[in-house]
């Protein structure tokens, strides 16, 4: 399976707090959309790292991804180094996705930081064709994505590009609130954490207000990139 974008993150729930809406929306426009988790967010102070299992797929199945999987890398110790780089490069080489969605570059989640720069790093090297992998045995041709965005956390961060999500926030929500162990929930008796008041769930509404508010549209999600961002025509801006 060819996707056209591959949104990664270094917990479930990452992608679904952060892009979801971009990935909705491009879902609807028939485009093919996988998720990668790099780890099962086992440090988590709520939940397990089953429960999560079950809410991810759970999420998958709301936005309509076509694939999902987990590297299942140590929640809070994995390391920018040869051996995870190789095995998001399987990945990447795997489905040879036009577009990579990755971490924000700088969040208060220590993961969030080296996820972004581990991802982003695999981008470039699995384009190198000296480097060999292999899946199911069978050697891997070398493939770089065409681009690669790094979405905004918890840290507002100024985005170099803002997508119209309108009439896709309904369904950005619903794939959040499919982690219940995790957001605002008045039936559990689990501890609090900074995500899980109803202020962060309701945070991810008003700052895809905000961001849209900006573009003349009603919600946006923001985005940075490594390089330029480039349009064929001065009117392809909204």
């Amino acid at each position: 399976m060819k996707l056209d974008i591959l949104a990664i993150g270094a917990h479930p729930d990452d992608v679904e707090l952060s892009c979801s809406g971009t990935l909705a929306k491009e879902i609807a426009k028939g485009k093919i959309v996988g998720i990668l988790d790099l780890t099962r967010g086992e440090l988590g102070t709520r939940g397990s790292a089953e429960i999560r299992d079950v809410e991810a797929a759970n999420a998958a199945r709301i936005l309509g991804v076509a694939v999902r999987e987990n590297l299942k890398f140590k929640d809070g110790f994995f390391k920018n180094d040869e051996a995870h780089q190789k095995a998001i490069i399987t990945i990447i080489r795997k489905y040879k996705p036009e577009v990579v969605l990755c971490n924000a570059v700088d969040d208060r989640h220590i993961d969030h930081g080296k996820g972004s720069k581990l991802a982003s790093d695999a981008c470039f090297l699995s384009g190198l064709r000296r480097i060999e992998t292999t899946l199911e045995d069978e050697p891997q041709e070398a493939w770089r994505p065409k681009h690669v965005y790094h979405y905004i956390q918890w840290k507002n961060l100024t985005p170099d590009v803002v997508v119209d999500i309108s009439g896709y926030l309904d369904k950005k929500i619903a794939s959040v609130k499919a982690y219940e162990s995790q957001f605002f929930n008045l039936k559990s008796d689990e501890p609090q954490t900074p995500i899980s008041s109803n202020n962060f769930l309701q945070s991810i509404t008003y700052r895809a207000q905000d961001l849209g508010r900006l573009i003349n549209v009603e919600h946006a999600e923001g985005f940075t990139s490594e390089r330029y961002v480039a349009v064929d025509s001065i009117f392809d801006l909204i």
